[in-house]
């Protein structure tokens, strides 16, 4: 019989710039100390991989993008166990987090708890109409969103409403979500995919300077957790990487020329 450490829990592939990871554990794409070790192996992948410009995460199937950790999985462990999970999950989301490609969170089904923290961490998410409800009710279980919910969601809605969302434990609409600013976009149905993925290649060469995009995020991703002083620093350090680059260099000379730019990624 195949153990869980032996199983494909998160599927990896790569193609014309965009990085797809799947969470991959159906029903309900719940996660385990092995499938965050399987994500954080193919965030590393994607990062490295120099033809990567854009990472794109999803769920199996057509229910769920992740209903977060394995409820099973954490009854049956030691409180130390639970610990180093949640710090190693912490670890897994900072490098999302971190990583100079834009991440985009493709919310095809349910997103709540653990699955709604992945989606915390990604630049960019994009909801299916009608596919489902977002949400952190761990408070439900008696305990708080321990990989990083309490201080994404703060960072993403009003300190009020977040404190409300988790307080109350509530689930709201990819459609509510949207009008609060929790989800960028929400994108029909039928062709939910196919525009998906069409977003995700407009980021690549050579529609846009996919260095100058990571950089942004990094800036941003970066600078916000430190001070104004500091968060102007690293953008003039991120500045200055990005002038001596041949996109920039295609860019200022396509406005120049009065023409659209053709980016490398260079």
């Amino acid at each position: 019989m195949t153990t869980t450490s032996e199983r494909t829990l998160v599927n990896y592939t790569a193609t014309d710039g965009v990085a797809i990871i799947e969470l991959n554990n159906l029903p309900a794409n719940t996660y385990s100390y092995e499938m965050m070790r399987q994500l954080d192996e193919a965030i590393i992948q994607a990062r490295f991989d120099e033809k990567v410009f854009v990472i794109l995460l999803r769920g199996a199937g057509e229910k769920f993008f992740s209903a977060g950790a394995e409820i099973s999985m954490l009854n049956s462990v030691t409180p130390e166990f639970k610990y180093y999970f949640c710090l190693h999950a912490n670890e897994t989301l900072i490098r999302l987090e971190q990583t100079p490609k834009i991440v985009i969170a493709a919310l095809n089904g349910h997103t709540v708890g653990g699955g709604l923290e992945i989606a915390l961490a990604c630049d960019i998410r994009i909801a299916r109409r009608g596919g489902g409800k977002v949400g952190l009710p761990e408070v439900n279980l008696g305990v708080l969103p321990g990989t990083g919910g309490t201080q994404r969601l703060a960072r993403a809605l009003p300190k009020n409403k977040a404190i409300e969302m988790m307080t109350e434990g509530k689930l709201i609409s990819f459609e509510e979500a949207a009008e609060m600013g929790l989800i960028n976009y929400v994108y029909a149905s039928e062709t939910y995919w196919e525009d998906v993925m069409k977003y995700a290649h407009s980021f690549c060469p050579p529609n846009k300077a996919a260095r100058a995009v990571g950089r942004i995020k990094r800036s941003v991703q970066s600078g916000s957790e430190v001070s104004f002083s500091e968060s102007l620093a690293i953008e003039r350090e991120m500045q200055q990487l990005l002038f001596q680059s041949e996109d920039a260099k295609e860019g200022i000379a396509a406005y120049i020329e009065k023409r659209t730019p053709s980016f490398k990624a260079r």
